[in-house]
């Protein structure tokens, strides 16, 4: 049952993650080539592309962090895991943990940033998008890291019962 709404959950969050960085770095890609076309073509310059990009790295950034750790991509010092083989299950857990404790963290933050966000109605300087929007990105970010965090624990012990039965 944990298992399939687990499955469910990847598959919206896949889909999103996906989706939205694809087409974040589309727009961005555009925007940029448009801007460097007209300024070595025609001496004329868009400042909205380069917050535009700006704004994208931020995006992209945040929402990556959630695809990496579906596919266990985060960046690790494993040299001691090298060193001492045994450590490597009770590291993976700490690591995990150690994420866990982050997400929450980015949620709880997150939200009082957006909320103050809201309450002050800062815009950006050239495109005037409210700050709100870039700001809830962590909330959702801190909450993406946490529905993946379980699912790749979750993944862990299964496969540590699926391999006791085996021996």
């Amino acid at each position: 049952m944990f298992g399939k709404i687990l499955g469910f959950l990847d598959k919206i969050l896949t889909f999103f993650e996906e989706w939205t960085l694809f087409v974040t770095v589309m727009v961005a890609l555009v925007a940029l080539f448009f801007n460097v076309v007209l300024r070595y073509g025609f001496n004329y310059t868009l400042a909205w592309s380069e917050e535009l990009v700006r704004e994208v790295i931020i995006y992209t950034t945040f929402i990556g962090c959630s695809a990496a750790i579906k596919n266990r991509s985060m960046i690790k010092i494993d040299a001691s895991v090298q060193l001492f083989p045994r450590l490597k299950l009770p590291l993976t857990f700490f690591s995990n943990l150690v994420t866990l404790i982050f997400s929450i963290i980015m949620v709880y933050y997150g939200w009082l940033m957006a909320v103050l966000q809201v309450e002050t109605h800062q815009k950006t300087v050239i495109l005037q998008i409210p700050l709100v929007y870039l700001y809830a990105i962590l909330p959702l970010m801190g909450g993406m890291m946490f529905i993946r965090t379980i699912q790749v624990v979750y993944d862990d012990i299964v496969e540590i019962h699926a391999g006791k039965r085996q021996q």
